[in-house]
């Protein structure tokens, strides 16, 4: 099974909701790596590493808070990083 990195901007109602929180249990749940964090344009920017299908399942659990509403999704490949262990909560 091929790992990838991804670079994700989410924009909506993605600050105040718990998004980070949630994000990161899920992750956890998924055995996603990475990490997450609030933007000061109210987005909400996370680098996820795992499986293709890890990172869509993250992305649907998100999606399918009651709480959060994502309008949209920039997604980008970053290099896999070996080393990375664990998900994290960023601040600003």
């Amino acid at each position: 099974m091929e790992k990838v990195r991804r670079h994700l901007i989410f924009t909506g109602r993605v600050q105040g909701v718990g998004f980070r929180y949630r994000a990161s249990y899920a992750a956890r749940a998924l055995g996603v790596t990475g990490w997450v964090k609030n933007q000061t344009d109210g987005t909400v920017e996370m680098e996820a590493q795992g499986s293709e299908g890890q990172i869509q399942k993250l992305l649907k659990m998100l999606q399918s808070d009651a709480y959060i509403q994502i309008d949209k999704v920039q997604s980008s490949e970053l290099p896999f990083e070996e080393e990375e262990r664990g998900f994290r909560v960023k601040g600003y």
